[in-house]
Formats: C-alpha cells, sequence, structure tokens
C-alpha cells in the first residue's frame, strides 16, 4: 500500500518528545497521523507505558532525524511487539535505542528484531529486562556500528555469548555472576563495570573493580512531554 501524499506539517518544529501513559484516539495509527502535525526535524522520541506499539508501518513516514528511540517501560512490548514497534526502513539515522523494562527475553531475539528493522545502532540500552540464554538459540547478528550496550539488572548468571567482538562500554553490573569473567568470555571493551555482582563480595578487598557510567546528553528546549493524556489529532490542532 502506498504511504498517503506527504502534507505539510502544522505542529511544532520539535527535537524532543516523551509520552508516557498517553491513549490514542486512532488506535494504531496514532503514530503516522503524530507525524502529520509535527514538522520532521524529531530527534528523541521516548513513549512509556504506551496503550499499543503495534504500529501500522504501511501508514508510518520516514523519521529523517531521529537518533533515539526509548520505548523503555512497556513491559508488554516483548521481542514481538519490538518487530512490530520497529517498522523497517522508517529510522535510516537511528543511533540509540533505550529498550529498559520492555518485557526483552532473550539477546538473539533483540539481534533478530533490530536485523529486521535495518537499524544500525550505536547504543543499546536493554537493562532491567529478564534476559536469558535460550538453548540452541541463533547467534546475534549485532549492528556492525554498536559500541555501548548496557545489560545492567538482567539477571545475567553469565556472560552472554556472541556479543560484539569490540565495544567501547559494556555494562554488566547489579547482575548475578558468580564468578570473574574470563578474557575470552568478554569483547574487547574499553569500558567495563561489573560492580553489584555477587562474585565481588567473596574477592579479596584489595580488588577493586573500575566502572563507567554513561551520561545523557542536555536536553533540547524544544521539548513536549504528554503523560497520562487521551490525545486526538483533528486537523491542524493537538487536543489533549
Amino acid at each position: 500500500t502506498a504511504p498517503p501524499p506527504l502534507l505539510e506539517a502544522t505542529g511544532p518544529d520539535l527535537n524532543i518528545l516523551n509520552l508516557r501513559n498517553v491513549s490514542w484516539a486512532t488506535r494504531d495509527a496514532w503514530l503516522a497521523e503524530l507525524q502529520q502535525w509535527l514538522k520532521p526535524g524529531l530527534k528523541v522520541l521516548s513513549i512509556a507505558q504506551a496503550h499499543s506499539l503495534n504500529f501500522s508501518c504501511e501508514q508510518v513516514r520516514v523519521f529523517p532525524a531521529l537518533s533515539t528511540l526509548d520505548l523503555s517501560d512497556n513491559p508488554e512490548l516483548g521481542e514481538r511487539g519490538l518487530i512490530s514497534a520497529l517498522c523497517p526502513l522508517k529510522f535510516p539515522t537511528l543511533q540509540v535505542l533505550a529498550l529498559r523494562n520492555a518485557g526483552m527475553e532473550t539477546p538473539s531475539g533483540v539481534c533478530s528484531a533490530l536485523a529486521a528493522a535495518r537499524v544500525q545502532l550505536q547504543g543499546l540500552d536493554l537493562s532491567h529486562n529478564s534476559l536469558r540464554d535460550a538453548a540452541g538459540a541463533p547467534s546475534c547478528d549485532w549492528p556492525s556500528q554498536l559500541n555501548s550496550l548496557n545489560l545492567s539488572f538482567t539477571g545475567l548468571k553469565q556472560v552472554p555469548k556472541g556479543l560484539p567482538a569490540k565495544l567501547s562500554v559494556l555494562d554488566l553490573s547489579y547482575n548475578r555472576l558468580d564468578r570473574n569473567p574470563s578474557p575470552d568470555e568478554l569483547p574487547q571493551v574499553g569500558n567495563l563495570s561489573l560492580k553489584g555482582n555477587p562474585f565481588l563480595d567473596s574477592e579479596s578487598h584489595s580488588e577493586k573493580f573500575n566502572s563507567g557510567v554513561v551520561t545523557a546528553g542536555a536536553p533540547s528546549s524544544q521539548a513536549v512531554a504528554l503523560s497520562g493524556t487521551l490525545a486526538l489529532l483533528l486537523g491542524d490542532r493537538l487536543f489533549v
């Protein structure tokens, strides 16, 4: 199905848009209708506690400038839902994807969703998901440009197999690792965090591990946040 003709957006020229617990009268078509209202310069989109992330991808237009997509705090999303939410070829400039507490279960399932969406991420946050290595699961084909991976608070008992060969940042903190990972289990990494794992409690107090913190950039003043709202798009205005 051909996408609808591109109309000039009549809404604000936002860089950042945060949506939390927002219900839309248009159901699965809400993202496409929101795009008709927004100008195309949106760089950061956060959607939390959404009632539906099963987008009508044939109606969704390309996000030409979106570099960060945050789908955290959507525990019902899961890996199948992620495939539906990441409409293929609609996020050509996406660099950072946050999926904290988003119902992810296996690294391989996330990899499959990313491959289907054809996104080349630099940063991926999978923290606060209950991850496991599924027996016989295919190895991950991680995005080739990935350099930051957050696997903290995921309940991992061992380092997942098939991690990218090289990373700038790898966060494995606050998991259930009962021994210090051997070098051959880890990728070549510049900044590794292992704090909060059980094996550290049994280590000699003289052994210390350095950990890094990834900080988010300062938010733009051109931002809008909607929380706990029923939103209707009528004509060229957004009613809440």
